[in-house]
């Protein structure tokens, strides 16, 4: 049976240089990650994938600005930039990203009303994507994480992952992250306090 897995967060376009919610030297991981890409048998990949006017963009919320904080039906939300909307170039993955071994994709943030940080569940940490039961179904116990970023979709993936019962390794080389007010720092300690691998 299959035991680890790399899972790929959001090497998408719109997080690199040039993008709408660009994290900052988002495209230097890519050598790193296709390495990673080449060394695991299973490759599983997240694509952020907002429908158009999606509730955690800043410009459907008046007089509020991206990285403002609203309190949601679900708790504290980040407003984005308009970001990842889907079927457009910022919502594809970074084109020197060699994907295709990839077993699966897994979108998310698609739903209109809530936002979606987490390959395992969407912010509400109550509905799932479907990600936990696929990997448990195909034997998998153990899963490696990079991607983008660090202190907000890689993290959380992370922190679910353990909550789902997986041994969770981050390759940090392998990630950047946004840090917003010091987001880094503490979803770095949340990650180690969870029993996180920081490699």
């Amino acid at each position: 049976m299959a035991h680890k897995a790399l899972i790929v967060i959001d090497m998408q376009n719109d997080f690199c240089p040039g993008g709408a919610l660009a994290v900052g030297g988002g495209d230097e991981i890519v050598p790193l990650v296709n390495h990673l890409i080449d060394s695991h048998d299973h490759v599983i990949l997240t694509q952020d994938w907002h429908p158009a006017g999606h509730s955690s963009f800043a410009s459907q919320h008046e007089g509020k600005q991206p990285f403002e904080t609203i309190e949601a039906s679900y708790g504290p939300q980040t407003l984005w930039p308009d970001h990842c909307v889907q079927g457009t170039k910022g919502a594809q993955f970074h084109d020197d990203l060699q994907w295709t071994t990839a077993e699966l994709v897994i979108r998310k943030g698609f739903r209109p009303e809530i936002d979606s940080y987490s390959a395992f569940f969407e912010n509400d940490h109550d509905t799932p994507t479907g990600l936990s039961g696929y990997l448990k179904e195909r034997g998998f116990g153990e899963v490696v994480l990079c991607g983008l970023a660090t202190d907000f979709c890689v993290g959380f993936s992370a922190l679910d992952a353990v909550t789902c019962g997986f041994k969770t390794s981050v390759v940090m080389q392998a990630c950047r992250a946004i840090d917003l007010d010091g987001s880094l720092a503490a979803m770095t300690e949340r990650m180690r306090a969870a029993g996180v691998h920081l490699l």
